[in-house]
């Protein structure tokens, strides 16, 4: 025990004779840590032969001043997609959700409800995780900003802002909206007035959200220090941003609307967050505190570099809302950069779902509740309609019919009456069909040419739908990598309603001929086990069930075995025979108005 108290003791002598700080707080998670973490920076970049990174994504952490809408949903199945099409072509990959329980706006919900903030922030995160987990989200952690090691990462975080000269106490006075949890420019701010109640008010040019006039005495980031490196980073990564619009608003606003940044709030004001370090009587913004999530998921900051790589960082891909692009996209990087930190690969952010052409807001009583939507079409209808309809530069508007619509056409009508037509057929086997369509070689003197040259012209679409949809979803577009497939689905629907096999094996016709109607099935399965390889990511369940019904061992179901002719041992169910005989891939839909 002696030892170790020593031990302690010169960890704790060693840290502070390396720096020279106007006030005593250090860390209590990380008195012994900075060492590790300067030589972690300095390894970042000198490292030859780092060990490959996990692919890391994240979703917005969402604030849990209101119970969880779509839209919500549509961030978590964007980046769940991402995550799994990862895993599918063999990397590992980590994906990290949560909620962000700080700032006025949940103090504010919280005293509205008259309980404390801590229970209404327990009682709602518990909803946002709840439909992670309706939703088939594979995270690997749901982070909250509440919990301790994340505070600790936040308290560093400050620190070391501090130590490197980029805080400073100052007055500040300007435009505040509680809604958006920032300050705004006078240039970004007008006069609105609310067409219900006619009342005239200041309002964010950018959101319409209402702002007050704010005088006080808080901490501010030297933000306007980083202008120059920003703009080089956005000039050396242009397409960091997808879609590229959101990098011509945040160059645009670099350049035009930068100011140094407020990032803390009087206690007296602000009391339900993280305080200043050393000085109770502020609270520190609740977006330096909730952009620092995404480090601590990846063990900032005790970790080294090896270890925060190992933990994922940088971030390949943080999935976020349009709404909240300023924060991610200027605030974020300014951060990283004042500590030499790296910046993440790139930004997906998405556009938004609206009801009737007006964004979702619970405040607006227009939030269409995802459990209700699930219960209604069921999960993989939800997640294909999401991914498939969903808007990455523009809105998209939501509608039940749609939905209906999208089942009946895409998933009833398409994929699962296309695995009906070649699986359950009296006339063949289709494990027979597999096996011959292996095997077939076509001879001119038989006669088939038709056979052979509409094979031809399906294989030649097949032979390049993998790289097709890999290619989409490189570029952070799986709703166009989606639609790849469908039409794929779509081809051959017709493709086989085209060549009709039924015809080539009656029992009238000659051994040659049935073979011919057993290649074209096969080239329906061929599509069939594709396809359900590649849907993976987009509807687990049903992909799963899917590729049961055909067969496929579940270790040929990477992204390597979607070539075709390289699996010749599907085509009987792994599924009981009674079981498989009662179910349908996607039975009708029963929807009550």
């Amino acid at each position: 025990m002696e030892l170790l108290k020593a031990s302690t003791a010169r960890r704790a002598l060693k840290w502070r004779s390396t720096i020279i700080r106007p006030r005593n707080w250090v860390c209590q998670s990380c008195l012994h840590s900075r060492s590790r973490f300067e030589s972690s920076r300095r390894t970042f970049a000198t490292e030859t032969a780092p060990p490959k990174k996990p692919f890391y994504v994240t979703t917005p952490i969402f604030y849990v001043n209101a119970s969880p809408h779509v839209g919500h949903m549509y961030s978590m199945v964007l980046a769940d997609v991402l995550k799994r099409w990862q895993k599918l072509a063999g990397r590992e990959s980590l994906l990290c959700t949560g909620t962000d329980e700080h700032g006025m706006k949940v103090q504010q919900a919280a005293a509205l409800a008259e309980v404390p903030p801590m229970q209404w922030c327990d009682e709602n995160a518990t909803k946002f995780q709840e439909l992670a987990d309706t939703t088939q989200i594979a995270y690997d952690r749901f982070i909250r900003t509440t919990d301790a090691d994340h505070v600790e990462a936040v308290k560093h975080f400050w620190f070391l802002l501090e130590h490197h000269g980029y805080i400073y106490e100052s007055k500040h006075e300007g435009w505040y909206c509680v809604s958006d949890e920032c300050f705004y420019p006078e240039s970004m701010i007008a006069r609105r007035q609310d067409e219900f109640t006619g009342e005239v008010f200041m309002a964010s040019v950018e959101t319409g959200n209402k702002v007050e006039w704010i005088e006080e005495k808080n901490y501010h980031f030297r933000m306007t220090a980083l202008k120059d490196k920003l703009l080089k980073f956005y000039e050396e990564n242009p397409g960091w941003i997808v879609p590229a619009s959101g990098m011509t608003q945040v160059v645009d606003w670099v350049k035009n609307n930068l100011e140094d940044l407020s990032i803390s709030r009087p206690n007296k004001r602000l009391s339900w967050g993280i305080p200043v370090p050393e000085d109770p009587s502020q609270t520190i913004y609740v977006w330096v505190d909730a952009l620092i999530n995404y480090l601590t998921f990846a063990g900032f900051p005790t970790g080294t570099a090896g270890e925060l790589e190992a933990g994922g960082w940088p971030a390949d891909v943080h999935v976020i809302g349009k709404d909240i692009l300023r924060f991610h996209c200027v605030y974020w990087p300014a951060l990283l950069l004042a500590l030499d930190l790296p910046l993440p690969k790139r930004v997906l952010s998405h556009a938004h779902w609206t009801l009737d052409h007006r964004k979702m807001s619970k405040s607006k009583g227009n939030a269409v509740n995802p459990f209700l939507a699930i219960e209604r079409f069921g999960l993989d209808a939800m997640r294909f309609y999401m991914i498939k309809d969903g808007g990455i530069a523009d809105d998209a508007d939501y509608h039940n019919e749609i939905i209906v619509d999208r089942y009946k056409k895409h998933l009833q009508g398409g994929l699962g009456n296309l695995l009906a037509r070649v699986t359950r057929a009296k006339q063949w086997s289709f494990r027979d069909a597999v096996i011959a369509g292996r095997t077939y070689h076509h001879s001119s003197e038989n006669g088939y040419d038709y056979v052979s040259v509409r094979c031809v012209a399906h294989c030649e679409k097949l032979e390049t739908l993998a790289a097709e949809v890999a290619e989409q979803m490189d570029k952070l577009n799986p709703g166009a990598a989606l639609s790849r497939i469908t039409q794929a689905i779509s081809d051959a629907n017709k493709f086989i309603a085209e060549v009709a096999p039924w015809n080539y094996m009656k029992d009238t016709k000659s051994p040659p001929e049935r073979l011919a109607g057993l290649r074209l099935i096969y080239m329906v399965g061929e599509t069939l086990r594709l396809s359900g390889i590649l849907l993976q990511p987009f509807m687990p369940d049903k992909a799963t069930m899917l590729l049961d019904i055909l067969g496929v061992a579940p270790e040929k179901r990477t992204l390597r075995h979607a070539v075709l002719y390289c699996d010749g041992d599907y085509g009987k169910t792994s599924l009981a025979r009674g079981r498989y005989d009662d179910l349908s891939l996607f039975p009708p839909l029963v929807v009550e108005d």
